[in-house]
């Protein structure tokens, strides 16, 4: 395998969005809208090569040549391979984040509607933005002090969750005897939507959705008999 050049390690840039790096402008309450992402061609570019290679088996180089470019100015742009890793990984975040928090704030009071909201936007997102979503598993990839602002923010949509969850075992709505366990496995599904879901497939995406809120409530509604 070729040696990639060394260079000295730049900052992070951490530009989460902006229309110069072509992330989505917040959809508003059009939450369940997506139109086609067009990602700067660095961060194209990048998204392909992990894609194909993993983060540690894409290359530097390799992200060059697919924008056409040379290695000073693609450095110029992002200072090194790990600043395209989270530019991509928290721009998605940050964008999930929003579409759930505009689920949320239309869902009403009730918890179950609640609920169905969130996981219909945290679905729907995996199923329209699956690229980017499948990049979470390079999360492992991230340095300490990055990993731990991508946690941070990914747990803010597990704790977004558990609150409507807590208040619908409060009001008697939902009976799961682990709430805890159960909002972390309806999560854990959500994201695996990104692993296996197709377009080409026979479901859609807001079918797809749709069963997931099922599931999910069917999760949470459960309990054990005494």
């Amino acid at each position: 395998m070729a040696q990639q050049t060394s260079r000295p390690k730049q900052p992070n840039r951490m530009r989460r969005e902006g229309p110069e790096l072509g992330f989505e402008a917040d959809p508003g309450a059009d939450w369940r809208h997506f139109e086609e992402l067009q990602l700067s061609p660095f961060l194209e570019a990048a998204l392909e090569e992990f894609g194909a290679h993993g983060y540690h088996g894409g290359s530097v180089r390799a992200i060059a040549n697919r924008v056409g470019v040379t290695l000073p100015t693609l450095y110029y742009h992002h200072g090194s391979k790990q600043d395209l890793l989270v530019t991509l990984l928290m721009g998605s975040m940050h964008d999930i984040l929003v579409r759930c928090r505009h689920a949320l704030a239309e869902a009403g009071d009730r918890p179950e509607d609640r609920v169905a909201h969130i996981v219909e936007s945290f679905t729907l997102y995996m199923t329209h933005r699956r690229r980017l979503a499948f990049l979470d598993g390079e999360v492992r990839n991230l340095e300490p002090e990055n990993r731990e602002r991508y946690v941070a923010q990914r747990t803010e949509l597990s704790l977004m969750l558990r609150a409507v969850v807590d208040d619908g075992i409060t009001d008697g709505v939902f009976h799961t005897p682990y709430p805890v366990e159960a909002v972390r496995a309806v999560v854990s599904m959500c994201q695996a939507v990104a692993v296996w879901y197709r377009p080409e497939g026979p479901l859609g995406e807001a079918e797809v959705a749709q069963r997931y809120v099922e599931l999910a409530l069917d999760t949470l509604v459960a309990g054990r008999c005494a």
